[in-house]
């Protein structure tokens, strides 16, 4: 069954529970189960976060005519489980986003990720981005690039590694540690690449941020764009109270 571009299959592997649907504001959700199969959903590509996220819409249609049709459901995946050549996945309707948290937390560091719209910083400059190759290949989540004396040890630190070649391109992970070791640098990963890495493989760092107020002043120069609350008073001021001979003029405790 072909409409709107899409093609519908038959017999794909996936089996959807009955929906819930509310009126008003209530969230729709819903389970499916699916086969692993090469043919539709393979176990690589759950593993690989393929669908993570993936939208969904559930359709009733009069298959002798597409063009009478009507929208059930329209949402996207949730949870994904997989086990004995089956997945499970949770389906979360549009109004799932309403549930999420609104706002702002007031902590010391920034709350902003590198690079975003109220981040501001050019993440494309060539002093926050380099591209190199895989110099061997590896095992588990290290890999090893050429030293690039030109960036700091650490400067790639809670910063990203794309691929760009070999079997993993299009991939992006988060860097753990960064680190220069007998004229190579160590990045190690907070997760292993879903395929193997070989020699030569291409792959693209980006710079890290830890959030801290001083890093963005003096690493991008950014401190306008801080969105943090660097002098938030700490517990110990909770108790504070007026000492005799201390200074009572409303001018900052912490400054001279």
């Amino acid at each position: 069954l072909v409409f709107d571009g899409l093609t519908f299959r038959a017999g794909s592997g996936l089996d959807a529970s009955a929906l819930q649907a509310g009126t008003g504001l209530s969230v729709d959700n819903g389970q499916a189960l699916g086969a692993l199969t090469a043919a539709s959903v393979s176990e690589d590509d759950i593993r690989t976060g393929k669908f993570d996220r993936a939208e969904v819409r559930q359709w009733l249609v009069d298959w002798t005519r597409p063009d009478l049709r009507v929208l059930l459901f329209r949402g996207e995946f949730g949870e994904i489980r997989r086990s004995d050549g089956a997945f499970e996945v949770e389906l979360r309707g549009l109004a799932e986003s309403l549930n999420a948290p609104v706002g702002r937390t007031i902590l010391r560091s920034c709350d902003r990720i590198l690079g975003d719209g109220k981040c501001g910083v050019d993440t494309t400059r060539p002093e926050f981005t380099v591209e190199t190759d895989a110099l061997e290949g590896c095992a588990g989540s290290l890999v090893l690039v050429a030293s690039l004396p030109e960036f700091a040890e650490g400067w790639f630190q809670h910063g990203s590694l794309t691929w760009l070649g070999g079997a993993n391109a299009g991939e992006r992970v988060s860097i753990k540690a960064d680190r220069l070791v007998n004229g190579q640098r160590r990045i190690d990963l907070w997760r292993e690449p879903s395929w193997p890495v070989a020699a030569g493989d291409g792959l693209r760092l980006v710079a890290g941020c830890d959030k801290l107020a001083g890093t963005c002043r003096e690493k991008f120069a950014n401190m306008l764009n801080f969105r943090g609350f660097p002098h938030i008073p700490g517990e110990d001021w909770v108790t504070a109270y007026p000492k005799d001979g201390a200074n009572h003029d409303g001018r900052s405790l912490r400054r001279s």
